[in-house]
């Protein structure tokens, strides 16, 4: 038999429980008034009301790039580190030094290699923009991890920025692919092994690979899964070479700046950067009022 002390604590749990339900219903027949809908979408404001139209005129990135208001200390470099602004200066960097590379490289299997050696001693800065190119990217892997690591330390993953928390994970994994598919542009030994170790390791991948779980009950072989999808093939050949230039100069790199709009956005939308709590300085502390 229970006793009579828990019957208010099972009344209490069984009324949040009906309370949740209840707000549960009222999310599915209207979506929009939920956290999550706000987080993804800008919220609509009547344009009848001065002030609601000029909140949708300070809400927009494009008519006001700026926030309204933003947190002093939310924006010292001491808080901040800049490693955001610094990833994407270097994604402008990388960016402008590829377009160059690509003026005198053949993704071909007789050319790739030749075209590596003929930047490096025979095009005048050839060397400097390869080099550029190569640390340019070692940065940005650092720096990328560095920014998240500040996210993390100050809780700006919180509400309402977790869904631009989201983009900045799929941001983390597009920069990843980036650094892994130009490993095998120069089809030099090192690119040559790296790219078979890691579309070796995606045979286990789960429902996807031959050799992942559930994959052979989906019918997954050497010759349809996603490693012969990354290679266009069984080996790491001339297919191979063409697919990792394709995603590696086209379709990773257009990708990730969609995705960079969407963060920028967002951290305009969210109010900024998030920061600490509000900190007076010793000028603006006024004196208490003396009593007569």
């Amino acid at each position: 038999m229970s006793k009579p002390e828990d019957e208010p604590k099972s009344t209490t749990l069984l009324e949040t429980a009906k309370e949740a339900l209840q707000g549960l219903r009222e999310d599915i027949k209207d979506p929009q008034r939920t956290q999550i809908w706000k987080s993804v979408f800008r919220v609509k404001h009547e344009r009848s009301d001065p002030r609601t139209r000029s909140l949708g005129v300070l809400g927009n990135v494009f008519l006001h790039l700026h926030p309204g208001r933003i947190n002093r200390d939310a924006v010292r470099y001491n808080y901040t580190w800049g490693m955001g602004g610094i990833t994407f200066y270097l994604y402008l960097v990388l960016t402008f030094t590829g377009v160059l590379l690509m003026f005198y490289y053949h993704p071909t299997k007789l050319q790739a290699f030749r075209d590596i050696l003929y930047l490096e001693h025979d095009v005048p800065f050839g060397r400097l923009a390869r080099n550029m190119h190569r640390w340019a990217a070692h940065l940005m892997i650092i720096t990328l991890w560095l920014h998240m690591f500040r996210v993390v330390l100050t809780g700006s993953y919180r509400r309402p920025r977790e869904f631009n928390w989201c983009v900045g994970v799929i941001l983390l994994v597009l920069t990843l692919l980036l650094s892994f598919t130009g490993y095998l542009l120069p089809d030099d030994q090192l690119g040559f092994w790296a790219v078979t170790v890691g579309t070796n390791m995606a045979r286990a991948t789960p429902l996807l690979g031959n050799e992942g779980p559930f994959g052979p009950a989906l019918g997954m072989t050497p010759y349809n899964d996603v490693r012969f999808a990354l290679l266009g093939g069984s080996i790491v050949d001339a297919n191979a070479l063409l697919r990792a230039y394709i995603w590696h100069c086209i379709a990773i790199p257009v990708l990730a700046s969609v995705f960079m709009i969407v963060h920028f956005w967002r951290v305009r939308k969210d109010g900024g950067i998030s920061g600490p709590s509000p900190v007076m300085l010793e000028s603006e502390i006024k004196p208490p009022a003396k009593v007569r």
